[in-house]
């Protein structure tokens, strides 16, 4: 169960377009934001560096995105996130098979090699400490142009935060992406432990 409540119906009223925004975009409302919405400012920076990266002007292919922030979640321990970017990388139309392997990434032949190049950054650069080198960024430009390697690392980044908000605070998960999780990430190895209430 969460570390902090979520903000008071007086502050979800305040930043209830902020919210309905995320809702509409994620497919429930994430509870995440409820604890954020206690600092409005907050809520309202997060959610304008979050439309930057993951929003429809984005270059990267959205399943690809949820894909690296899952990897890079993974990485860094973050079971709330995991359930997050799988469910809406599957939410984003991303293959069920696909996204059943991506624990296994490196050696599926599901993924293509311009996507283990990004994910294995995900992986290197979501690890504390960082790993990434510059064999990382040498295998990305044969598949990527810099402006889509700077959205790369801005989700990881991006991620980064949430990992360490989602999981300090043990963010309660919510219904719809705990589900994904128990059927599709739980006989994987994931566990929810202190984000399933």
């Amino acid at each position: 169960m969460t570390r902090i409540a979520p903000a008071s119906s007086q502050q979800l009223e305040a930043s209830k377009d902020l919210l309905n925004l995320a809702a509409a975009a994620m497919g429930f409302e994430a509870n995440s934001l409820k604890v954020m919405a206690r600092q409005p400012a907050i809520l309202q920076g997060f959610m304008g560096l979050s439309a930057a990266i993951l929003g429809p002007d984005a270059k990267l292919d959205p399943v690809l995105r949820q894909m690296i922030a899952h990897i890079s979640s993974a990485a860094a321990g973050c079971a709330y996130c995991q359930a997050h970017t799988a469910h809406g990388a599957e939410h984003r139309g991303g293959d069920a098979e696909k996204l059943a392997a991506l624990w296994e990434f490196e050696t599926s032949d599901l993924f293509t090699v311009a996507e283990k190049a990004a994910l294995d950054l995900a992986l290197a650069a979501g690890s504390v400490p960082n790993q990434a080198t510059d064999s990382h960024f040498e295998a990305l430009k044969g598949h990527y142009s810099e402006d889509e390697i700077v959205e790369i690392v801005a989700v990881i980044a991006l991620f980064g935060f949430l990992n360490r908000w989602n999981d300090t605070l043990a963010t309660t998960l919510e219904d719809s992406p705990l589900a994904f999780a128990e059927a599709h990430l739980a006989p994987k190895g994931w566990v929810g432990d202190k984000h399933t209430g």
